[in-house]
């Protein structure tokens, strides 16, 4: 295990309470809706601050943005000449052509189609030598080239975010992650040829050190966790809730996602789209 940085133990109000946070929320009526306008919110992002420094994660909830907010690229390439792209997080234990590697799904998606030199993209190794030294390697190099300007995300079936899995503590910086059982039973290590052993990630400083957080979410077994974020206190053992110590935070669902959320909740926020405030 790696040497532990400080821990977070969330003490702040929740969502019934945080009225001073100016949270975005975007709710379309299906995926492909949600993801073409996520893609349209990222490439903003990007046009604004052209050398832009975009974290990523992976799994099937951003794929389409992915593919999206490519075929965008394609058409104003200027826009994203200078942009840098790093990996949220990582297998550990699985090679980096693995097909269920993070890596693979980001040279695949983002990479690869936008043909991003060397020099503009930062990324955890697996399986590294020594976890703890990469997890040096992440933070030292974060430290040097950050902030991430647009943190985009998903919200895990157990609430987690990259790979800070709920627990009594979270980790603030780079860490190696002990995966929950909800993890290693994600879709994504389907095909894999290897075993995850473990999970590389950013901590949560790190997530809410960025300047912009694009949360995504889609389908109806997410609805639960989502209604859980917006209702909730904030916990450590739901670690997407610590969002709420994050002043700009857009999210981006679909209609499945949405169907718990109670408008209530939400009223103390910026409105939902298409509803009156």
């Amino acid at each position: 295990m790696v040497e532990s940085p400080p821990a977070l133990n969330p003490t702040a109000p929740g969502p019934a309470d945080a009225t001073r946070h100016r949270w975005e929320w975007h709710i379309h009526a299906n995926e492909a809706a949600m993801s073409a306008a996520a893609a349209a919110r990222l490439a903003d992002e990007v046009r604004g601050r052209r050398n832009a420094l975009v974290c990523l994660a992976t799994g099937s909830t951003p794929t389409h943005t992915y593919e999206r907010l490519v075929a965008r690229a394609r058409t104003e390439p200027e826009v994203f000449a200078q942009a840098r792209w790093m990996k949220l997080d990582e297998w550990g234990g699985l090679a980096m052509d693995d097909p269920a590697s993070c890596e693979h799904y980001l040279r695949r998606l983002i990479l690869a189609p936008l043909a991003v030199p060397a020099e503009r993209y930062f990324g955890w190794e697996s399986p590294p030598a020594d976890p703890e030294a990469e997890c040096r390697r992440v933070a030292a190099w974060l430290a040097v080239h950050g902030p991430i300007d647009v943190q985009v995300l998903g919200l895990g079936e157990n609430g987690h975010l990259g790979f800070n899995e709920p627990a009594a503590q979270l980790q603030a910086k780079p860490h190696v992650a002990r995966l929950s059982p909800v993890s290693l039973g994600h879709s994504m290590l389907g095909p894999s040829r290897g075993r995850a052993a473990y999970g590389l990630t950013l901590g949560m400083d790190d997530i809410l050190g960025a300047r912009r957080i694009m949360l995504l979410v889609t389908g109806e077994r997410k609805a639960r966790q989502l209604r859980r974020l917006a209702t909730g206190e904030i916990s450590s053992e739901f670690p997407a809730s610590l969002l709420w110590r994050h002043r700009a935070v857009s999210v981006f669902c679909d209609a499945a996602a949405a169907a718990l959320l109670p408008a209530e909740s939400l009223r103390p926020f910026t409105p939902l789209e298409g509803q009156a405030p």
